[in-house]
């Protein structure tokens, strides 16, 4: 079984699309861990907040079945294959690690955004403080000690889990 995690994330009718994202993988993976939900500033472009999260789980699925999934679930809630980056969105789910493994395809693992934003990398320390970063060559817990940019402000929301 392999311990994967991902992001979650919503700015548009954001916490009915996190529900749904929480209801979709709970159908799929096993041993599920939630982290709080964080309310963040739009990150690249000027919209609507975003509600953040990360889930943990254990899955026998293949890397590649997995990114598909992830990619069926946003379709599934709304996302068109045309969004583009920068931009608001029912629901956006990234693959942040797959175990240890660091490739390019069929996702970018583990993804760059860990380290670089505190609405991945807090809830992710929630989840998985002891898990190690084969590239930083830190635990996600030392990562988030040392992270510092106070231009990323986020917050704590009540959220009811599914």
């Amino acid at each position: 079984m392999a311990q994967i995690y991902i992001s979650l994330g919503s700015n548009i009718n954001k916490a009915h699309y996190i529900q749904c994202a929480l209801i979709a993988l709970k159908q799929h993976f096993e041993h599920i861990v939630h982290s709080s939900v964080f309310e963040s500033e739009a990150v690249g472009f000027a919209g609507n907040n975003f509600y953040n999260s990360v889930v943990g789980a254990t899955t026998d699925m293949s890397l590649a079945d997995v990114c598909a999934l992830l990619k069926q679930i946003e379709r599934d809630n709304g996302r068109t294959a045309n969004d583009k980056k920068f931009s608001p969105r029912t629901l956006d789910l990234d693959l942040l690690f797959y175990d240890d493994v660091i490739c390019d395809s069929p996702a970018q693992l583990p993804r760059d955004e860990i380290t670089k934003n505190a609405f991945v990398l807090q809830p992710l320390s929630e989840v998985a403080p002891d898990f190690y970063h084969p590239v930083a060559k830190q635990t996600i817990a030392q990562l988030w000690n040392e992270y510092n940019n106070p231009q990323q402000k986020l917050w704590k929301v009540e959220f009811a889990n599914p």
